[in-house]
Order: structure tokens, then sequence, then C-alpha cells
């Protein structure tokens, strides 16, 4: 090819040719090189003023400057000139997130200023120049079992409803340990939290340990609030991290180059798992999801040309042993949701609109509950004011405990449930005159029912003054042909049970018992 750039060692070749006398034609037949190729060497020889020894002895750098000439015009250098100071804007321009800038918007700006200068595509030539020179990238140096990196894959996965034929997205969970380029991968139902922490459960127990470290990007299931120094993750995943003894961390906002080794799985699981099942049909995730378990470690099996090792062979070799133990239990996933107390003390589970109780003392208040597919748990600054079992199956279902309830509430309930039997029997237990006289009460009404709160009360007056006193003072008051709960406890508060008795048997007093007995101080 005619006028073809030589390397030095072609230019030395013909060189050491021309000291030896050699002509043009000889050259040619020795070379191969085009003879208008050495016509146009040859007079940048004898141009450059040195004999042919000369120009063979300088280095190459020397050699190079003589006879490869810059081709660049004078037109063409004031052009670049005009051009260079403008190309770090162009760069950042075009680095801009959301600008929407591309080089065809920027190079037609540059021509409204400057007419004459370059086309369009010497124009791009130039500014990805640029920006290739100043895109320096710093090498990463992974400390084993530092680090696990994760991040969902930008394809999803697919399945195909059974009845409908209706194609499902499945996002594609990837978890990478980059010192070893072990891998995980595992499509899900949804990125939604409630499917992410499982996911994540079962990424560390395929590691067969915990990492130091759980790095990914500002994932909104992950972090609430995005910031270089110090991104907020929500209480979810700060309580999953506690329980796994690890240590959450984000990338910078639009840094993918934060986290290459998971960026490379990606690529990697396109590959070795995707390439694979594009012509297969899973009408399940779960089947999906045992299949890319097998192409999963068949990847991982799979040698590394620049290692002589597999990905698992180097993860067993370099991070296994330094991750940190597994906990004897899974994360349980739990989700949160606010509610306010309401006036009856109970909160709404939104999710069924059942209701669970809370100490009625809390009325009022904003509190958390933290629940998962068996428990609930209701929160108050931090401190567990409230426990149930979850009412599962079911909405709109109350739960109750009766430490939550107000006195009176529980009074209520228990005279609710009671019967004639429940009274008869808890007063025989404490003794015969008192099982005589909650007998009395209960067949002085007309409703049965009617009677139940002033045998609960004389009941009650066991607690405050003993079984003993509370048998005497009903003995005392069988003498009385109207007997009620007023009548007990004015006894027992009056002492007026504590008389002398003969052999057990009580005897009426000289006056009748009855609420408008005055005493001595009434003629003072």
């Amino acid at each position: 090819m005619a006028n073809k750039v030589l390397t030095m060692l072609q230019v030395r070749r013909i060189l050491k040719l021309l000291m030896e006398e050699c002509s043009q034609r000889e050259i040619h037949r020795s070379t191969g090189i085009h003879r208008l190729t050495l016509k146009n060497y040859l007079h940048r020889f004898t141009s450059s003023g040195k004999t042919f020894s000369e120009l063979y002895a300088l280095s190459d750098y020397d050699l190079s400057v003589l006879v490869h000439p810059p081709r660049s015009t004078k037109t063409s250098d004031e052009r670049y000139a005009d051009l260079q100071p403008q190309l770090q804007r162009y760069s950042d321009e075009l680095n801009k997130t959301n600008s929407h800038v591309t080089k065809q918007v920027l190079w037609e700006e540059y021509l409204q200023d400057r007419p004459t200068g370059y086309h369009y595509s010497q124009f791009c030539y130039h500014v990805d120049q640029y920006m290739k020179q100043h895109a320096v990238t710093m090498p990463q140096q992974h400390v084993p079992g530092y680090r696990l990196q994760i991040d969902f894959a930008g394809d999803p996965l697919w399945i195909i409803d059974p009845l409908t034929r209706e194609r499902i997205k499945c996002p594609v969970l990837v978890c990478t340990l980059p010192c070893s380029s072990f891998f995980y991968v595992e499509p899900l139902s949804s990125g939604r939290q409630e499917h992410l922490i499982p996911a994540l459960n079962r990424a560390l127990a395929y590691f067969g340990g915990v990492p130091k470290n759980i790095l990914s990007d500002n994932m909104k299931q992950a972090v609430t609030t995005a910031s270089r120094y110090e991104p907020v993750f929500n209480d979810l995943m700060e309580q999953w991290a506690l329980h796994y003894q690890t240590n959450m961390q984000a990338t910078r906002i639009v840094r993918p180059k934060d986290k290459p080794s998971v960026e490379g799985s990606v690529h990697h699981a396109y590959q070795q798992i995707y390439a694979r099942l594009r012509n297969e049909e899973f009408t399940s995730l779960s089947a999906l999801t045992y299949r890319v378990r097998q192409l999963l470690d068949t990847a991982n099996d799979r040698l590394m040309t620049d290692y002589g090792k597999s990905r698992r062979e180097r993860f067993m070799e370099l991070e296994q042993k330094q991750l940190y133990p597994l906990p004897a239990t899974d994360f349980v996933y739990k989700r949160e949701t606010t509610a306010k107390v309401k006036k009856n003390y109970h909160v709404i589970l939104g999710e069924d609109r059942c209701q669970y109780s809370v100490p009625h003392e809390y009325i009022g208040k904003i509190v958390k509950l933290i629940y998962d597919e068996s428990v609930v748990e209701v929160f108050l600054d931090f401190q567990r004011i409230a426990l149930h079992q979850r009412i599962v199956g079911r909405r709109g279902i109350y739960r109750t405990l009766e430490e939550h309830m107000p006195e009176s509430h529980r009074r209520y309930r228990e005279q609710q449930g009671w019967t004639e039997e429940d009274f008869t029997s808890k007063a025989a237990a404490v003794g015969p005159c008192t099982e005589e006289a909650v007998l009395r009460l209960l067949s002085s009404k007309a409703f049965v029912q009617q009677s139940f709160d002033a045998c609960l009360g004389i009941l009650r007056l066991q607690k405050k003054y003993g079984a003993h006193r509370l048998e005497a003072a009903c003995g005392m008051a069988l003498q009385v042909p109207r007997l009620n709960y007023r009548l007990i406890r004015n006894i027992l508060e009056n002492n007026r049970d504590k008389v002398s008795r003969i052999a057990g048997e009580y005897h009426a007093p000289m006056l009748p018992l009855h609420d408008n007995i005055r005493g001595r101080e009434v003629y003072n």
C-alpha cells in the first residue's frame, strides 16, 4: 500500500539497505514495501540533512521525529487550538445526569460561534479522545471476606402464567464477594422488602457465612436518605444487619464504579445464566429458581482463565474462613406500620383489619406495629408495650388481653361470662354462710343476672378482709330478713363480725341490724 506509515524496524531496514547502496527496485524486492512509499521515505531521509549512517545511529524517538513529522496543517492546528479550551466543559456536560445533552447538541452550539470549525465526526473524535484520556480509574484491592456487593440485574427473568399465558416479570438479585468473584443469583417475585430480605438470607446461607460489610447502591428498599458520607438505612435493614452482625454501606449516588465486582457478576450472569434460559419456559417461580440455581453452580465451578481456578475454588481458598458464622436462625422478615391507639385501647393492623389491644393508658398515642406471619408487636418510643399472636386467615377480628383493660371493662367482661354455678362454687370455697348468702341474693331478683354485681362484690370483699371475716359477716347478715351487699360490707367496715361467738354460732344482737343504727357520738 502506497504512503503507508512504516514501523521503526522497517525504516532501519531500509536505511541498512541504502547504506549498502541498494537501488529502490532491489529494496522493494527485498522488503516488499511499495515503491511510492520507498520514494516518500527516501525524500524524508535526504531532506533531513543527515547521511544514512547518521540516521541509522539515531534513537527510535529521534528518528521518528525526522521521518514521521506531524501531518496537521495550519488550519487544523488553529481549529484544535480554538476547540481545546472547550473540551473540559463539553466533557462535564456529557457526564451530567438527567441533562439530556448529546454531542449533536454541543456540536451545533459549537458551530454557531465557529462556522469554520470541525465537522461533526472530527468534533466527536476530539471530544471522545479527551474523555478517554481523563477517564482515569483506580484499581481496587479486595480484602477476603470484607465486603459483599449486592445489586439488582438491569434485565429481569420471566415466568408464564399457565392459564392466561401472561408474562410475569421477576427481578433478579445478584450478590458478589469481590475477592474471589464467587456470586449468587436469585429471581424474586418482586423487588419489595418482603421478598428482598428472605433472598438475602438465602444468599448468606449459600456463602455459608457473613461478611463484615454489605454494600448496595441507594436502592429504595434499603436506603431512606441517600448521602455520600452518611446514608440512612431504614429500620428493617438495620435490624437485618444487627441480626447477622454485619454493617450496611451504600455507594455514592449514580456511581456504579463503586461496586464494579457485582456489575461484572451481573454481566457474567447474563452470559452464563440468561443466555442458557433464552429458549426455556417456566410456569412457576420455584421452577425458575431451581433452574437458575443449577446454572449458578455451573458458573461458579467454571474455570477462570486468568487464575487457573474456578470461582468456588478461589472462594474456598481465600474467603470462606474469613466470613463470620451464620446465626442459629434466619432473620424473620417483619413489616412495620404506624397506628393511633383508639378509644377502645386497640390498634388496627390495616393489612387484615384485625385489632389488637394495648394498655388503656396509651389511648391517643401514635405507636409502631412490627409484625410477621405469626406475631404482632406494638412499640412506643422504642419500648414494647404489647405482644400478640397474629390472627391469620380472618379479617376484622379483635384480640384483647385482660391486663390491657381498665378495671370497669375487666369487671364487665367477667360478669358477661359468669353463671349461677360460678358464684355459688366460689362462695362455697369461702364457707357455708357465704354460700347461703350468695344463694339468697341470686333468688332475690326476677332475673338472676341482676344479682351478679352484688354477688361479685361480696366475693371481692375476701381480698380485703380475708375469707374468715367474710364468712363471719355473712353469718351475721343471714340473721336479717333483707340481705344485700351493702349490709355485709358495713359489717366488715365497722368490725361487727368480731362479736363474741359461742361454739361457732352467731347470735342476733338486741337491736336489729340495719343502716340507721346511731352510735354514741350522736349524743355528744
